[in-house]
């Protein structure tokens, strides 16, 4: 049975400075989080981005070193796209979702399982290694494993059993807008499942199950500002379920996803 909770208090940690190849991100994110008088306690949970993750993981891509495919400069001319991205797109992806070159949208299936836009990739906040190179960042290559890293680091340091989710943000079936959902997950259910408990009016749930840390994750973005390098949440007070974890859990089988 899912406990109810009467307030969650979401904010943001600042004072984390820009990321590198190697940085360990649970040691900066336990400092940072000291410096600002608000050390983490237990039953937190930890919100943090995919780019300073990716970063962290050296998965940055000059795109000098990318040599597109004939598949890749046929859809870029015909879409106004660099070639040398859509040429990362099509390594990163697992399979091809939808795919349209007048609009220059790529849907695909990462490697993880996760279905949206280009793969994950992007140049948003990833500053040049090198003056005048274009750089790319890619989505962690295990990011269930990334989040797994940063609370053992966590764990060292504090004792504290601190669950984490990677997140990132995706478009949507059905609607507009984007939304920061979880890509990675470390120390608790990312799933809160009704089914056998009574609704409302006493009626048995069957199929309600609540994809909990995607909703932890869009709520902890409204205290994220990327543009100025809040890439960090904490939640408290969020009764968490305690568990293996993991985003398999969330990702629909093909068999049963109407829109591939």
């Amino acid at each position: 049975m899912v406990e109810s909770v009467e307030s969650v208090e979401i904010f943001g940690v600042a004072g984390i400075p820009e990321i590198r190849a190697g940085d360990a991100l649970g040691r900066m994110i336990s400092e940072a989080c000291e410096a600002q008088g608000s050390a983490l306690k237990a039953g937190d949970i930890l919100v943090v981005t995919q780019k300073i993750v990716s970063k962290s993981e050296g998965r940055l891509v000059e795109l000098s070193s990318v040599s597109p495919s004939e598949f890749a400069l046929s859809f870029a001319a015909r879409s106004g796209r660099d070639p040398r991205l859509v040429e990362l797109v099509l390594r990163e992806s697992k399979a091809i979702v939808r795919m349209d070159a007048d609009r220059g949208v790529i849907i695909s299936e990462t490697h993880h399982g996760f279905v949206c836009a280009n793969a994950g990739i992007d140049q948003s906040n990833v500053p040049a290694n090198v003056p005048g190179e274009d750089v790319a960042c890619l989505l962690p290559k295990d990011s269930d494993a990334s989040a797994r890293r940063i609370s053992d680091e966590i764990r060292g340091l504090t004792g504290l059993d601190v669950p984490v989710i990677v997140s990132d943000t995706f478009g949507r079936a059905w609607r507009e807008g984007h939304v920061n959902f979880a890509i990675g997950v470390a120390g608790m259910d990312p799933m809160a499942d009704y089914r056998g408990t009574p609704d409302a009016q006493g009626r048995e749930m069957h199929v309600t199950t609540i994809a909990v840390a995607d909703e932890l994750a869009a709520a902890a973005e409204l205290v994220q500002f990327k543009a100025i390098g809040v890439p960090v949440s904490v939640i408290r007070g969020y009764p968490y379920r305690a568990g293996v974890g993991g985003c398999g859990a969330l990702a629909r089988e093909r068999q049963r996803d109407m829109f591939r």
